[in-house]
Order: C-alpha cells, then sequence, then structure tokens
C-alpha cells in the first residue's frame, strides 16, 4: 500500500545545459511509501507528510461518550421504556419459575408421588429462571440497570374437587405460557417503537418460537389428561412424562 504526499513546487536556479533561464518542476520532497516487504525485513523510515483525522461523526460521537463513573459507557439508542420492559418480563420469568417450583414441591410430596409431573414442573422452573438470567445479561449488555422486584408467594395446594390436581395444574401451567407469551409480545412492541432493531430481534430469535411450542405441548397434555380424568389414567400420564 502505498501513501503519497501532493507534489510541491521546487524552484531550480543556476544554469542548465542548453537553459540559461530558471525552471520550476515539480518533486516530491515529503513523499512517503509504506509497503510490505517480504522476508522478515522493513521501512523504518519515519511517516511524514500524511496527517490522520478522526471523521466528523466520530467527533459527535465522543461527545455522549459519558464521563461519569455510574454512567454505562455502552449504551447506545436503548430507550428508558425499553429498559423498564426488560426489567419487568425479568419479574414475569421469575414469577413463573416460582410458581413451577411450587408445583414440583406439591407433586414430590409422598402423598402425591406423581414422579413424572414432579419432574416436569421443576424442569419448567429452571427453564423460566434461565430466560430470566438472559434478560438479565442482556440489560447489562445494553448498557440498561437490572432492577429487580418482588415476587408474589405462590400456591401450595393444586387439587382441585372437579378437574384432579394433573389437569388443574396443567391448565395453570398452559395459563401462564400463556401469559408470558403476551409479556414477551408487548416487549416486542415497545421494541418496534423505539426502532430498537436488536432488541427485537433478541426477543424473537431467543423466546417467541420456544414460547409458541411450549403452549402446543402443554395444550396437548391438557388435552390427554381431560380424556383420561382423575383415575388410573394420569399415574399412566404421569408415567410417560416420568420416561
Amino acid at each position: 500500500m502505498f501513501l503519497r504526499a501532493p507534489l510541491t513546487p521546487t524552484i531550480l536556479t543556476g544554469p542548465t545545459t542548453g537553459d540559461n533561464s530558471n525552471r520550476t518542476q515539480f518533486s516530491s520532497p515529503s513523499t512517503v511509501v509504506c509497503a510490505a516487504v517480504k522476508g522478515g525485513s522493513s521501512n523504518h523510515r519515519p511517516l511524514t507528510g500524511v496527517v490522520f483525522e478522526p471523521f466528523e461523526e466520530v467527533k459527535k460521537e465522543l461527545n455522549l461518550v459519558p464521563s461519569l463513573h455510574h454512567q454505562s459507557l455502552a449504551r447506545q439508542k436503548y430507550a428508558d421504556d425499553s429498559e423498564a420492559s426488560i426489567n419487568e418480563q425479568i419479574n414475569v420469568e421469575y414469577n413463573v419459575s416460582y410458581v413451577y417450583h411450587a408445583m414440583y414441591a406439591y407433586f414430590d410430596r409422598d402423598n402425591v408421588a406423581l414422579k413424572g409431573l414432579a419432574k416436569f414442573f421443576k424442569e419448567s422452573s429452571e427453564e423460566e429462571r434461565e430466560h430470566a438470567e438472559k434478560f438479565m445479561e442482556y440489560q447489562n449488555k445494553r448498557g440498561g440497570k437490572v432492577k429487580l422486584q418482588s415476587i408474589i408467594m405462590p400456591l401450595s395446594e393444586f387439587d382441585h374437587e372437579e378437574k384432579g390436581d394433573a389437569l388443574y395444574a396443567m391448565e395453570l401451567a398452559l395459563s401462564l405460557e400463556k401469559l408470558t407469551n403476551e409479556k414477551l409480545l408487548n416487549l416486542h412492541e415497545v421494541a418496534s417503537r423505539n426502532n430498537d432493531v436488536q432488541l427485537a430481534d433478541f426477543v424473537e430469535s431467543e423466546f417467541l418460537g420456544e414460547q409458541v411450542e411450549a403452549i402446543k405441548k402443554i395444550s396437548e397434555y391438557v388435552a390427554q389428561l381431560r380424556r383420561v380424568g382423575k383415575g388410573h389414567g394420569v399415574w399412566h400420564f404421569d408415567q410417560m412424562l416420568l420416561n
């Protein structure tokens, strides 16, 4: 790669062959040549005559870099309502995880002993907690501040007189998944309203598709439990989940 400074006029005075007049020629006394040399050798001549200046756009961005230690350096075009919506979604995920954990504890009791359902709800609780942590990591990545909110105490009893415990708990799980999906769609709407393409892509790629799959799966479980009733069929359904 060659960087060459502009040609500069040089006045040559003194006699020349066949011409006693002064002549003006163009020479390049400050020409700089930068080239890659094979064999390990290098050009040690100093780089002169070339001035590098920041683009005007970069100068504007430099003015936006905060100088206070408590302000995020990474934050860029991240709206306040997007930050608040992320914190709200973190709270939703933790609340749903808490309810699923309560379901796990219920079905794991010795007098309930539906190990398949206990396993299913324990895994569901862990998954929702992972979602909350994903949102926390994203909040920090965009320069927001994670603000954890209170978690509501869940139910501890899930036995229903008409539906039984398995069907009642699974219908409740379906309602929670639909609620989570609704909250995710609201978050996506906030991102679209603020032209935050990165946040919209994060919600779409990490959560929305998975949420639709979860709703479909639990809907099928509800349909199956409605068929088997409260009797012996629940045990077979539980074994299916366990295995």
